[in-house]
């Protein structure tokens, strides 16, 4: 027996109330059982009992074992003096501190006990594969809300820290976090740290010279340190020397990285593509929060990288005539992963509950994504339609069910209830 499953079982009464009594035999009726505490002190504030004739408002200290009301030195600590029930799945110890004690051991369903530990046991690709399925709909509308949300706020806090650093800079923040999203998960990194060495304010005055812009996009990227044979790739190395001086300029550090990646996805196309972006749009994120159609969204991020780019994948790897153009797919996930998140992120930060709900409601308008985890779930019958329920059903895998939050999760908990 955890603590943590008894604080569940105490939270939802999951055990039979009939005619309780304390260890030392007087009746017991529970009022109200309190609000649990994820701080330090008791597990549950604010609860009041009857026992006897006397009713008692205060805390409510969890244990597995009685005898672990000592080990955790709780006699000795001031902020139990106001516990005025010590609920136990065993007593196995008596202390003359005058705390009542509810032991639950022969209260508690044993159907429950092994469920839980079917799904503490299990290996599968959700602990309740098996239970999964039988969930009804109602449960899953309001847990895929609640997850987003989650999700959302998460991603929000994160972006408020990028934030501080650069004095509420939205636009530049915004900068940051689609330099990240044009590097995918192998660049990100780097190209974040890309977007930092260069300000929005750097770039709005090239923003009318692709080829300055790629010049400084491709130099700090440390891509520019070559011998070249080729007019173009010298011009861009003779800007950038130019424009590295000018504006004392420090290439990034951190390696961009070719290797394992498909040519569509090179760092050199990326950076050319975010060049062409930067000319083509002033203020996007103010755009974004004055538009209320995700179509102007994929509009603005609809761009091709200009024409050497047509016959190249880098500067010494040639290709047949292809435009280089970000595709419907890397557009969406683009919006799914940093416009959404950033809108929300600017709604939360300015209380602005339109802003936040324009960002759930461009969820709904894309299409699924498509990856390991919603292929596991399609697995078990449960499918995702759009962007709103796969970002859900990512944030159960990654933070419930890898973690075992079973306790904590609505389907968990639905499936301990029957």
């Amino acid at each position: 027996m955890t603590e943590r499953l008894l604080q569940y079982i105490w939270q939802f009464q999951y055990f039979n109330r009939a005619s309780l009594q304390t260890t030392d035999g007087e009746t017991l009726e529970i009022i109200s059982s309190g609000t649990i505490n994820y701080n330090q002190g008791p597990d549950f504030h604010n609860a009041r009992i009857k026992i006897g004739n006397t009713i008692l408002a205060g805390t409510i200290e969890i244990h597995g074992k009685a005898s672990e009301w000592e080990k955790h030195h709780h006699h000795n600590d001031k902020n139990y003096r106001n516990v005025i029930l010590h609920v136990v799945f065993e007593n196995d110890a008596v202390f003359s501190n005058h705390i009542p004690v509810l032991e639950l051991k022969s209260r508690i369903s044993n159907l429950m006990l092994q469920q839980y530990d079917r799904l503490m046991m299990s290996n599968t690709f959700v602990a309740c594969s098996g239970s999964i399925h039988e969930i009804k709909d109602i449960t899953w509308f309001s847990w895929k809300e609640r997850l987003l949300a989650e999700r959302l706020t998460r991603k929000a806090l994160k972006i408020h820290k990028l934030l501080k650093q650069n004095k509420a800079h939205w636009e530049e923040t915004f900068w940051w976090l689609l330099a990240r999203s044009f590097g995918t998960k192998v660049n990100g990194d780097a190209f974040e740290a890309i977007a930092r060495s260069v300000s929005i304010a750097v770039l709005a005055r090239h923003k009318n010279s692709i080829h300055q812009l790629e010049a400084l996009l491709l130099g700090q990227a440390n891509l520019l340190n070559e011998n070249f044979e080729e007019e173009y790739p010298k011009m861009l190395q003779k800007e950038y020397k130019f424009l590295k001086t000018k504006y004392n300029l420090k290439p990034i550090e951190i390696p961009v990285h070719f290797l394992r990646m498909r040519p569509g996805n090179f760092p050199t196309i990326r950076l050319a593509q975010l060049a062409m972006l930067i000319t083509q749009s002033t203020h996007l994120f103010s755009k974004i929060l004055e538009s209320d159609k995700i179509r102007d969204i994929e509009g603005w991020l609809n761009c091709t990288a200009n024409d050497y780019w047509h016959y190249h994948y880098h500067f010494h790897l040639q290709s047949k005539f292809k435009r280089k153009k970000l595709g419907k797919s890397t557009i969406a996930t683009i919006i799914i992963n940093t416009v959404v998140p950033s809108l929300f992120a600017y709604g939360l930060y300015h209380s602005n509950e339109q802003q936040k709900q324009k960002a759930v409601n461009w969820l709904e308008q894309i299409n699924t994504e498509n990856n390991s985890i919603l292929s596991g779930f399609a697995q078990l019958s449960i499918t995702s339609k759009t962007a709103y329920d796969s970002q859900a059903l990512i944030e159960l895998k990654n933070e419930y069910c890898i973690k075992k939050r079973c306790l904590e999760c609505s389907v968990g908990n639905a499936i301990l209830k029957n």
